[in-house]
């Protein structure tokens, strides 16, 4: 999973991509201070990968990972190359999902771009550089498909949805708003428009706030009745307190968290949010060569999700011995799971749970 955080210049990107990947990305009080993207590898936090790390002792431990990408800052005008905007566009186009950091804590010392805080109009900006962009796409897309509705009548639905699309692009609504049934989804799917990303709206707030004032924050309500307009999601978080938390051990890091009144850190919650935007779920695989988590669409089948250790597994499919990782931990063994009849075996149609841990059968 690829997620590009982005946002208006001095809004906090860097110094909340720092504090979450621990990358030393650098992070300055003036606009454009990121020009190349930087990028950071961070593992997905699982208690159940620990635990079956105990059961097993094994030569290997893998959780999932997730790539943090630090987009440039953003301008008005990107779209016709202002700023650093074909860079902007090219990069976001890249990523799975977008974290769009937006700005709701004053501070005279750092200096918005655009001369004040208003979560809304920053929002906008982007929204709209975005949507620009994809309008040139999509009005290119009508056409051809105009074209070919003379020789194929079957080429209708798409002609009369992409008509609507750019007529809500035009209104400045996000392709991600743009309802759809089924057929028209797909449609949208091969667009690749850069508006219609998965996009969680990450709310950076003063420490005050975000300790006291969450659910009051003027700019945080703003924020969420965009976000369910779009179909998007909101984060509260603070990137300086995220920057202190990175610093600390475990046993400080949790001692600090119980401090807050939180159960998770800021960069847990946001890939909590970000496995539930995008429709993601985990499986798990463990041994004593290797435990380790692999991360699949919610409704995959056992065939494709074997297929994301190898592309034999998939082709040689035989069957998927599973159990459900609770049920493995009260059995304390794979062993006693057996004896217990607790270990199931699913065929080709078995649609994987998360938190199912499996080994699978095949021949090729």
């Amino acid at each position: 999973m690829k997620l590009g955080i982005v946002g208006l210049p001095n809004v906090g990107k860097s110094t909340l991509f720092n504090a979450i990947t621990n990358a030393g990305a650098q992070s300055a009080n003036y606009p454009f201070c990121t020009i190349e993207p930087n990028v950071g590898m961070v593992c997905v936090p699982d208690e159940r990968m620990d635990a079956l790390a105990k059961l097993y002792n094994p030569e290997k431990f893998t959780p999932a990972v997730i790539e943090f990408v630090d987009i440039a800052g953003l301008v008005k005008g990107a779209s016709k190359g202002e700023g650093l905007g074909n860079k902007f566009l090219s990069h976001i186009r890249e990523v799975d999902a977008v974290v769009h950091v937006v700005r709701c804590f004053e501070n005279d010392d750092i200096i918005h771009v655009e001369g004040s805080v208003d979560p809304e109009r920053d929002i906008e900006i982007i929204n709209l550089e975005l949507i620009f962009s994809d309008m040139e796409m999509v009005q290119r897309r009508l056409d051809r498909a105009t074209k070919a509705l003379k020789g194929d009548k079957g080429m209708q639905t798409e002609v009369d949805f992409l008509k609507r699309l750019l007529a809500s692009l035009e209104q400045g609504i996000p392709a991600r708003a743009v309802e759809a049934d089924e057929t028209e989804q797909e449609i949208l799917n091969t667009t690749a428009l850069l508006s219609s990303k998965p996009v969680i709206y990450a709310c950076n707030m003063s420490e005050d706030d975000f300790k006291n004032n969450i659910e009051e924050n003027v700019r945080f309500k703003k924020v969420k009745e965009i976000a369910a307009k779009e179909n998007a999601q909101t984060l509260p978080i603070c990137a300086s307190l995220e920057s202190e938390i990175a610093g600390l051990d475990y046993e400080e890091k949790i001692l600090f968290l119980e401090d807050l009144g939180l159960e998770q850190s800021g960069l847990d919650r946001l890939i909590k949010t970000c496995y539930s935007l995008l429709g993601l779920i985990s499986y798990l695989t463990a041994g004593q060569p290797e435990v380790r988590a692999w991360t699949i669409k919610e409704g995959t089948k056992a065939p494709q999700a074997a297929g994301k250790i190898h592309s034999d597994f998939e082709r040689g499919f035989i069957r998927a011995e599973v159990i459900p990782f609770e049920k493995l931990m009260e059995c304390g063994s794979m062993v006693a799971a057996r004896e217990k009849g607790l270990v199931r075996s699913e065929g080709k149609e078995y649609v994987m749970q998360d938190g199912d841990v499996v080994l699978f059968r095949f021949n090729v």
